[in-house]
């Protein structure tokens, strides 16, 4: 275990298991450490090196993905995925989104089982969809980005007779977002005992990051004498201002003179190095059972959180829209469905039954629901 941290390591609760980055560097640490009285399975590595892009999907994918292999692809395959990654980094996407696209269309070519691209048409997407999609019970989000990501490989392969003007997306769900109450998020933050998963949450909630511009989020782009916080290229790549609260300072400070981060607010078990995404989740997790909140929660929760609560205490919408850095005010007011400042001061109509039957009768002014 020591030596894996040395090396930069870190432990995965979830899958019990330690990861490294791979580079040739690390493999050289792990050969030179475990070399001696352990057994190396490097097949993977040497997949890795013969065909790297299929590599990568294999150990990306979550346990609902098959594991792929090269047999599963033909060459002609893997060629038009090196191109589509280059189409897709020349629309200049995020790397994010990139990853998404790619990940969907390695699936579905999977599923042609080296059907030749001049092939494929749109009853090849809807078998997709039903075959593959539908059994795994992806999301209806999830299934837009696919037909997003077939979009993005027909533009680029217009030799296949997928015609785009026929695929249908799936209508958008109005799912609301769930919200913490103000006393779960006290609750939650005090129940989050270490102090740097402590900041990492306050800072969440008390500034509305999501949670790829708090992973980003570097130490200079804090300015604790104004109170702000400058997010850097965030959704849509854009700059903005947030605040930071006063009541978290203290906490912040106390978090960098503990752990010392270098480059970035948080970090890993390696300096300079950032904190991964599954780590907050997972941190959270462990505060919200801690704290016995049985809310399905994430780190966008103490987003959503943020803008509702500010909407109750009084905010200008316009004002939180700019804080949460959203392009369109239609994204920003699906927090009007679930601010309670003007829904609490509806009176339930059986509260009001029950008071004027307590007027009427002045002799049994304790007269409840329950008879007694």
């Amino acid at each position: 275990m020591d030596k894996v941290k040395k090396m930069g390591g870190f432990w995965s609760a979830t899958k019990r298991v330690w990861y490294i980055g791979h580079s040739d560097e690390n493999l050289k640490k792990i050969y030179n450490t475990f070399n001696n009285g352990f057994t190396i399975e490097d097949s993977d590595l040497k997949l890795q090196k013969s065909n790297p892009i299929v590599h990568y999907a294999a150990t990306n994918f979550k346990k609902r993905h098959a594991k792929i292999s090269s047999k599963d692809l033909s060459k002609e395959d893997i060629k038009n995925l090196h191109k589509f990654v280059k189409y897709l980094r020349g629309k200049t996407l995020s790397e994010s989104t990139i990853r998404t696209y790619y990940k969907h269309v390695l699936d579905f070519l999977k599923y042609l089982n080296k059907k030749p691209i001049e092939e494929v048409n749109n009853r090849d997407v809807e078998q997709f969809i039903e075959d593959v999609c539908v059994p795994r019970m992806y999301s209806i989000s999830t299934h837009r980005q696919i037909i997003g990501s077939v979009k993005h490989f027909q533009n680029l392969f217009d030799l296949c007779q997928i015609d785009e003007s026929k695929l249908m997306l799936p209508r958008k769900s109005n799912f609301l977002p769930t919200v913490l109450s103000k006393e779960e998020i006290i609750a939650l933050l005090r129940n989050t005992k270490n102090v740097k998963h402590r900041a990492i949450l306050a800072l969440i909630y008390a500034s509305g990051l999501r949670i790829g511009e708090l992973i980003n989020l570097e130490l200079k782009d804090i300015d604790i004498n104004r109170y702000q916080i400058f997010v850097r290229n965030s959704k849509g790549r854009k700059d903005r201002y947030v605040i930071m609260a006063k009541s978290l300072v203290p906490v912040i400070k106390n978090y960098i003179v503990t752990y010392k981060p270098q480059k970035y607010f948080a970090e890993g078990l390696e300096f300079g190095v950032k904190y991964t995404a599954g780590s907050v989740r997972g941190v959270l997790r462990r505060s919200c059972k801690a704290a016995g909140i049985i809310k399905k929660v994430t780190p966008h929760t103490l987003r959503h959180s943020y803008a509702t609560h500010l909407l109750e205490n009084g905010v200008d919408l316009r004002y939180i829209q700019e804080l949460l850095g959203h392009s369109k005010p239609e994204t920003t007011m699906i927090y009007t469905h679930v601010a309670k400042k003007d829904l609490l001061e509806i009176e339930s109509p059986l509260d009001k039954i029950v008071k004027e039957l307590m007027d009427s009768d002045k002799n049994d002014k304790k007269l409840t629901l329950s008879g007694k």
